[in-house]
């Protein structure tokens, strides 16, 4: 329900075939690690946020500008690793079973462009609305103003899929407006350029641009979380007016919903996720090396995600399916 939203031309199909548990044991072992890499970001990272991008986002007033820029920060990491976590899940129980599901996820926070950013988020839903809004409206197939407002109708329509909130049309509206923009100042970036004589290509400026998009689109994601319009302007106004960076450094974020501990499975964690991430930005299938390996090796490794996930992943009694952020939608 939450996606990978699969389309019958490649899903419906796959009902009639034939499928056998045990017929490519290779298959069952990747989608298992495609299952246990999904645990790992739902129970480890995503939910190990939760509480403190909540305690942020309820308690904003008495917290300064800095503090409430990194619940912003970290609100983009759990929804990514939430929803993320959930398709990988979905993604690997379909592989076990003999199911070929669409990659709904393609490090997206590695994207140097926010229309890039759409292309590698929600894939399954993000092609949904390109296929039956954006083309039929026309596209950029009748000039520039016409493909400016289609793109702003897509985003605009996005929001209220969404919710129904006037933060969900902002943040909307934002994510269609800084692709109008792009646009517009492609000419004018590339010029600049030229005459300064910058390789946009090098791997500092690529990161740079990394940077900069991973900025706009956290920016987004205020009106996204925020309970509403009004909510997510007084946290700005508020953040702008009263920086205070000391809160970063005097203890202030241990007594947000994390202790030091979870700082440092946090820390681990975020290390061992961005590691994954740049080797599939590489296009390289890391549980595919790691199946390849020796016996050893890969039990070892085995043990220790699923020791990890088991030990430190935050999960219980009060686990219930309605805590994926996604079941809202």
């Amino acid at each position: 329900m939450s996606g990978p939203i699969e389309r019958s031309t490649n899903f419906l199909r796959q009902l009639d075939e034939c499928h056998s548990f045990v017929l490519n044991t290779d298959r069952v072992r990747h989608g298992l690690l495609t299952m246990l890499y999904g645990y790992f970001l739902k129970t480890m990272l995503a939910d190990r946020l939760s509480g403190f991008v909540a305690a942020v986002f309820d308690g904003y007033e008495s917290l300064g500008g800095a503090v409430i820029f990194l619940g912003v920060l970290a609100f983009g990491i759990q929804l990514y690793c939430d929803f993320a976590g959930i398709s990988s899940i979905a993604q690997g129980a379909g592989e076990v079973m003999g199911f070929s599901l669409i990659q709904n996820f393609e490090t997206p926070y590695f994207s140097m462009s926010v229309a890039e950013f759409w292309r590698r988020w929600h894939i399954s839903l993000s092609s949904w609305f390109r296929d039956y809004l954006y083309i039929p409206l026309g596209g950029n197939r009748k000039g520039r103003i016409r493909k400016y407002i289609n793109l702003m109708v897509v985003f605009l329509v996005s929001g209220v899929w969404h919710g129904a909130g006037w933060n969900y049309i902002a943040w909307g509206g934002l994510n269609g407006a800084y692709q109008v923009a792009g646009d517009l100042l492609k000419p004018a970036r590339q010029r600049l350029a030229t005459l300064l004589h910058i390789d946009v290509n090098n791997t500092g400026n690529r990161f740079l641009r990394m940077a900069f998009t991973f900025l706009l689109i956290n920016f987004s994601w205020l009106f996204f979380r925020a309970s509403s319009f009004t909510v997510a302007l007084q946290m700005l106004r508020h953040g702008v007016s009263n920086l205070q960076m000391w809160q970063l450094f005097d203890g202030t974020l241990l007594n947000l919903g994390l202790d030091f501990p979870d700082v440092l499975v946090l820390f681990v964690s975020l290390v061992a996720m961005i590691l994954i991430s740049v080797s599939q930005y590489k296009q390289q299938d890391w549980k595919k090396s790691l199946m390849e390996q020796g016996f050893a090796f890969r039990a070892l490794v085995y043990i220790v995600f699923i020791l990890a996930v088991l030990v430190f992943g935050i999960y219980g009694s009060a686990y219930s399916a309605s805590s994926f952020i996604y079941v809202d939608f």
